[in-house]
């Protein structure tokens, strides 16, 4: 056969079956020879058993092959003659196939593959790689898939080939896939799939064309065209609209562009807000301004059309936008009056609705719709949705009484404040007013509302903050009269003791007093945290190896069914704070989160840090732009009722039972963080466990600078108590001095008394020389202490003081002269430590 003839009748190739292998037919021959040499070696008996055994063997052979030939096992060499319907299909198929093994041997061709490429299958069926050869971008795709073909995977190729493979076209587009087949020999085999779709792809090009017309004529159309989402994302804006809007039609069809861009946010609201019934078309008209990207308005009409599906959803929507702009009107005065009551109605502040007497909502703008959700409102509203609807339950009779008086013509009512209905309870005020039988026969009354949700936020913090520090003071000052008190017990309770021994049955009784008062002493420090009026060290802090530290105590407190699990920010920021006071910051939330937990549970303490851009989206109040560290401590508890979360930083509330705590934890935790300089939140709610908040701020040291302490170091205790010098000893509160007195003149010192500022003026002038130390009480009535350490820096500026007092350090360090030193020392003390201190100072 020619290769003319051979392109005139393509014929399918199959190569897929082999030849038998000679080595069958050479081992065979080798056995019957060596089967034929034995004989001559054997006798006439054995010879005859030999070729009985021998005659067995090739008959049982014999009969083996005959039966598998029967059932098909065993084939004849040669090519079997083929009734295969799937080979059938693959012959005959108009894309050209063409199987390859892995050596690269063509083992099958259609006729489609043979008519594709123009191949003689008896001299020359070429392989794929030779077929497509030509421009780079050619090459590069069979690279691909030659490459797909020998890692086993499927893949596929749209080449365009210039000319065709014919010869007759310019160009034609051919569909190129490969996939593995199926092994079924020792080496793997790939089918080619070879498909000529010039006639598709012009098609598509064709299509593609008309839809680019139909979008040109549509984008140079004299009006303009938008539509929505019900989520408010812009499917489609034309030409003629974004050259109003003065913006590049490729920035709005790169996906940034949205709604916010050209108009207000309750403007998008509204258009977004419409409902329907199933299967319902709603056509809306509303005037409304537009913004330019310049920030001028475009006055506009809006045809807005939107159809709802079966399942109640709304579609895109289709909207036509009508340039109402001066000059474009016939009759500009008419129209000039109905754009600007259209741009003030839609385009105030103030939330406007017309009802009508039954109370039946009208008409309501954009302001309306935000403020009070989805409204069935517009000309295909349902007629009588009554506007009480739209506030809660327990307000709806008093809001419908105002709407009935507004209604028979009364103008003179006063504001009401109701509640939105909905999960949101926004706070509104609303203005109620009537309609004269002149501007419309249906509107019968306007309703005015401002939404005052946030000022009611603000007020109720206010309210709370008030509270608090009105409770802070109260406490402070009791604290500080309460240390008096506590500091004469321990006091005589340690000069008791100095005088009895252990053996005494007096000294258990003397312990027990002492102990008490410990223990109301630690109190009062709570009631000081929580009045922020308590002493803090504050010392530079990396908060993960404080809270890895403090992690061995949290597991014995937490006990075994709670699991604590410690998530360390990467990076953690220093702050500035007293460890002790951090330490019972986190103790007392863990162990309200262990109480919250009864059945066990997980409690996760998480920190990270917060930069500025992050902390301003929190809106804590109060707390100003910065740098924070965040310590999060969240459990799986039982959670808390708002009634409860709006109580819990107040001093002896608790939800606990009798006896099992003082209420004082949480307000501990809000006075530390408070006086830190931090901020604490909280969020929870029944059954879903509580997290809290607590941020402190970023420490930056300064140059070459390190943060003051809160007073001078003091010096360990010396074990020799006694000691020499006079020491002026003010203090207004009589116990206390007595037995401060009485403990320092049992060590040796000689002590002058003062019950107040001035009287220790007054002996120090009779005295008419200084002392070795003035111990000092800080609030005092006539004269405080620091007021009298100015005074005596007049007279003596190196004179040596020591303050004592219940407050805090701070509250009165501001009241000094910056850099002046003191001593400090806080009430309630023991004896032991007071004397200590005395020696201290006065030897240094």
């Amino acid at each position: 056969m020619t290769d003319e003839s051979s392109n005139q009748n393509p014929v399918p190739i199959d190569r897929s079956e082999r030849q038998g292998h000679i080595g069958i037919v050479l081992l065979l021959t080798v056995v019957i020879m060596a089967a034929i040499v034995l004989l001559r070696y054997l006798n006439g008996a054995q010879a005859q058993v030999f070729i009985f055994w021998l005659l067995a063997v090739f008959a049982a052979i014999g009969v083996f092959c005959a039966f598998a030939f029967a059932v098909g096992v065993l084939q004849l060499s040669g090519r079997a003659q083929r009734n295969d319907l799937t080979r059938t299909m693959a012959d005959s198929a108009s894309e050209g196939l063409l199987a390859v093994e892995a050596d690269g041997r063509i083992v099958y061709a259609n006729e489609g593959y043979a008519a594709l490429t123009g191949s003689d299958p008896a001299a020359d069926l070429k392989p794929v790689e030779r077929v497509f050869t030509g421009p780079p971008d050619v090459s590069e795709a069979i690279y691909r898939l030659a490459q797909a073909a020998r890692e086993g995977r499927r893949s596929g190729e749209e080449i365009r080939l210039a000319p065709a493979l014919d010869g007759r076209r310019d160009f034609a587009w051919y569909k190129v896939r490969v996939r593995p087949l199926p092994k079924s020999g020792p080496l793997s085999t790939t089918l080619w799939d070879i498909a000529d779709i010039t006639h598709d792809r012009e098609r598509q090009e064709n299509i593609f064309q008309e839809l680019q017309h139909a979008i040109d004529y549509l984008d140079h159309a004299p009006a303009g065209f938008l539509s929505l989402t019900q989520d408010g994302k812009i499917v489609y804006m034309n030409a003629t609209l974004a050259a109003w809007l003065d913006y590049d039609l490729a920035s709005v069809g790169s996906g940034g562009f949205e709604p916010a861009h050209f108009m207000s946010p309750d403007v998008a609201t509204m258009l977004t807000s419409f409902s329907g019934k199933p299967g319902d078309v709603r056509t809306e008209t509303v005037d409304i301004d537009l913004r330019r990207r310049n920030g001028t308005s475009l006055p506009v009409r809006l045809f807005h059309h939107v159809a709802f599906g079966q399942d109640g959803l709304p579609g895109p929507s289709r909207t036509l936008v009508i340039d109402r702009s001066a000059g474009r009107a016939e009759d500009e005065d008419l129209r000039a009056a109905e754009v600007r009551f259209a741009r003030l109605f839609n385009n105030t502040p103030i939330a406007i609705a017309t009802v009508d007497r039954n109370g039946g909502l009208i008409r309501a703008n954009a302001s309306f719709s935000r403020l009070f959700g989805t409204l069935p409102i517009g000309a295909d509203r349902v007629e009588g949705y009554p506007i009480t609807k739209t506030v809660i339950d327990a307000q709806r009779d008093g809001f419908s009484d105002a709407i009935a008086a507004a209604a028979a013509g009364r103008g003179d009512m006063p504001p009401l404040e109701l509640k939105a209905e909905g999960e949101q309870g926004r706070s509104m005020r609303l203005w109620v007013s009537p309609i004269g039988d002149a501007e419309g026969v249906n509107e019968s009354v306007i309703v005015y509302a401002l939404e005052t949700t946030e000022l009611r936020q603000i007020e109720e913090q206010l309210a709370q903050a008030q509270k608090m520090n009105a409770v802070g003071q109260l406490a402070g000052g009791v604290a500080h009269d309460f240390n008096n008190v506590l500091q004469a017990i321990i006091g005589y309770c340690d000069l008791l003791l100095a005088n009895h021994r252990p053996t005494d049955p007096s000294f258990q009784d003397i312990m027990q007093i002492r102990q008490n008062a410990n223990r109301a002493a630690g109190l009062v420090r709570q009631l000081l945290a929580f009045s922020r009026r308590q002493t803090l060290r504050p010392q530079v802090l990396t908060l993960s190896d404080t809270l890895s530290e403090l992690s061995n105590l949290l597991r014995r407190l937490l006990g075994e069914k709670v699991t604590l699990e410690l998530r360390h920010g990467r990076d953690l920021w220093p702050v500035l704070a007293d460890v002790n006071q951090f330490e019972t910051v986190i103790v007392n939330l863990a162990v309200n989160a262990r109480d919250a937990m009864p059945d066990g549970g997980k409690l996760t303490i998480r920190t990270a840090n917060v930069t500025v851009d992050e902390a301003r989206p929190l809106k804590i109040g109060g707390m100003p732009k910065g740098d924070y560290v965040m310590i999060e401590v969240a459990d799986a508890g039982s959670g808390m009722a708002p009634e409860v979360l709006e109580k819990i930083f107040e001093p002896f509330f608790t939800t606990k039972d009798v006896g099992k705590g003082t209420g004082l934890g949480l307000s501990t935790v809000f006075g530390i963080v408070k006086q830190s300089g931090g901020f604490i939140e909280v969020q929870s709610a029944p059954g879903e466990g509580s997290v809290f908040q607590v941020y402190l701020p970023r420490y930056v040291a300064a140059p070459k600078a390190q943060p003051e302490p809160g007073s001078v170091p003091v010096k360990p205790p010396v074990a020799d108590h006694t000691g020499q010098g006079t020491i002026l000893l003010v203090e207004d509160d009589e116990p206390v001095r007595a037995v401060n007195a009485r403990a320092l003149t049992a060590r040796g010192y000689t002590v002058l008394e003062a019950a107040s500022g001035i009287e220790a003026l007054a002996i120090i002038e009779a005295r008419n020389a200084p002392v070795d130390l003035v111990v000092s009480d800080v609030v005092m009535p006539e004269m405080d202490g620091p007021t009298l350490l100015g005074e005596l820096r007049k007279r003596y500026p190196d004179l040596k003081v020591v303050f004592v007092s219940g407050y805090a350090e701070d509250a009165f360090r501001r009241n000094l002269p910056e850099g002046e030193e003191f001593n400090f020392l806080p009430k309630p003390f023991s004896l032991k430590k007071f004397v200590e201190t005395v020696k201290d100072v006065i030897a240094r």
